[in-house]
């Protein structure tokens, strides 16, 4: 087996829409630049995703200099654009899991009309200013990791293995993109991300902290947004551990700088897998 190397950065700047796939981008505590930096919300500030949305699997994302540009893959013609640097001056509390609150910035009228008109009822598009700390779980972290609006943790890795493994036991092809990981590894065996604690890219250094629970967000077809079984069954029948399903490791970084496609994966210490798996 060749060594590992990076074979793909992904980012999703508005939490649960679609993703982008980079040649390069930049590591920060938060997570990558502009990686889920805005999030849809109710509007008493509770955050929205594809879980009860599904809807939402279908709007694309793009990236220029200056703007994000949000359109419907069935209406390429609306086009929302958000600049990078530009919010209003309102503020409003987010809540994400567990009423977690995170104090945000609404983004503006123009964007929660096109939202809400998307969505079918209210909805707010709020970003999250580098002033805003919300800390990473305490059992995985340390008192200053923090994160932005994902899930739990600032990086996802995942290693063509561990979803060629899946698919083989699934019997047909799942994309990569169900999973929605930052970091995307080929060169290893199934799961060995699994036992990667300390390891390096292109020369910056990460930590890896736990496995990553999935839930019925992998079961959304990105391309048709309707839910089905897989691939929730067939992992359930080898990575489940305590009552939850496993795919994938969440990551810290504990150094900042450029990452590019193609750089070497350097594994410095490993400890073993929480989730066995032979």
């Amino acid at each position: 087996m060749n060594a590992p190397i990076l074979k793909e950065i992904r980012i999703y700047p508005i939490k649960s829409l679609g993703g982008i796939s980079l040649s390069e981008a930049v590591v920060e505590r938060k997570g990558f630049r502009y990686d889920r930096r805005w999030m849809l919300v109710r509007p008493d500030g509770v955050f929205l995703t594809q879980r009860e949305n599904t809807v939402m699997a279908l709007v694309e994302v793009e990236l220029t200099d200056r703007h994000l540009r949000v359109y419907h893959r069935h209406r390429p013609d609306d086009v929302l654009e958000i600049p990078l640097d530009q919010t209003t001056d309102e503020a409003l509390t987010a809540y994400v899991w567990d009423n977690q609150a995170v104090e945000s910035r609404v983004v503006s009228a123009e964007a929660d009309a096109w939202f809400s008109r998307l969505l079918g009822f209210p909805c707010r598009l709020v970003y999250m200013p580098e002033t805003s700390l919300r800390p990473v779980d305490p059992n995985y972290a340390q008192p200053d990791d923090v994160v932005s609006f994902a899930d739990g943790f600032p990086y996802l890795v995942i290693s063509t293995g561990s979803l060629d493994e899946l698919n083989r036991r699934i019997g047909e092809p799942l994309e990569m993109i169900r999973f929605r990981p930052n970091l995307v590894v080929e060169g290893v065996g199934p799961h060995d991300e699994d036992t990667w604690y300390r390891f390096q890219i292109g020369g910056l250094s990460f930590l890896g902290v736990k496995p990553c629970a999935r839930c019925v967000l992998t079961t959304i077809d990105p391309e048709t947004s309707q839910k089905g079984k897989e691939p929730l069954k067939t992992l359930a029948t080898y990575r489940r551990l305590d009552s939850k399903i496993y795919f994938g490791q969440n990551v810290l970084a504990e150094t900042g700088g450029l990452l590019r496609v193609g750089e070497p994966v350097i594994l410095l210490e490993r400890r073993p897998a929480r989730v066995p798996f032979s």
